[in-house]
């Protein structure tokens, strides 16, 4: 049984939304602890023995009488929820009988989390500055790189959502980034099979629960108006 869930988060942080709308999903309580990246937060040496690479989330679980669990990476804590709540509803993942279907699901998270997330990754843009480039231009070039293969890919696994009727791991992966790919200037509608999903993964409860302009660390000027 667990005993406690935290959540080392950050508002704007797109790694930390999926697990945030996860979480919200199967109704797995949890505590968010904040860290704040532009004040560097990540870089103390407090948060780095949590996770060594210096970065958001942290997935830090607590169960009775044994070692707490540190899962440092957005994916494999995914995985984790998904392994570790089969009870809760949604699954996230199909059954491990149908492991074409699984490997549609990881791959539609790794374009995300591999072609379209990096490229808006704070760390990654103070490193493109000095290069001299547009780095929201080169950012939004790529991201659509990535949401064109999206699209490909989807047009044959969507139903109501990414792979069929049910939200899966693709689906938190592909929201956050449609919100930063929105942050960047890029038209969703010219990936409409992605456009839909993403219109009704918006309609979510969990969704809008962990939507970065909804949580305790969002300032002020970013938060949604009751």
């Amino acid at each position: 049984m667990t005993d406690k869930i935290t959540l080392h988060t950050y508002f704007r942080s797109s790694c930390s939304a999926r697990l945030r709308i996860a979480l919200h999903l199967k109704e797995i309580p949890f505590e968010s602890v904040y860290v704040n990246l532009l004040k560097g937060e990540q870089s103390t040496p407090a948060h780095l023995a949590i996770n060594p690479s210096g970065t958001v989330p942290a997935l830090v679980i607590q169960r009775e009488s044994q070692p707490p669990v540190t899962i440092t990476q957005s994916l494999a804590a995914l995985e984790y929820l998904a392994e570790a709540f089969p009870e809760k509803e949604p699954a996230l993942m199909p059954p491990a009988s149908d492991p074409e279907t699984r490997a549609v699901v990881r791959t539609l998270s790794d374009i995300i989390s591999c072609d379209i997330q990096p490229v808006t990754n704070l760390r990654i843009l103070k490193r493109v500055g000095p290069l001299g480039v547009d780095r929201a231009a080169w950012s939004k070039d790529l991201m659509e790189e990535g949401f064109r293969a999206y699209e490909a890919v989807v047009k044959g696994s969507a139903g109501k959502f990414s792979v069929g009727d049910q939200i899966t791991i693709a689906d938190l992966c592909l929201i956050p980034a449609a919100w930063g790919a929105q942050r960047f200037g890029v038209d969703l509608g010219q990936f409409p099979v992605t456009n839909g999903i993403v219109q009704r993964l918006e309609m979510e409860e969990a969704v809008r629960k962990g939507h970065w302009r909804a949580q305790e660390d969002t300032p002020e000027e970013f938060r949604i108006k009751e």
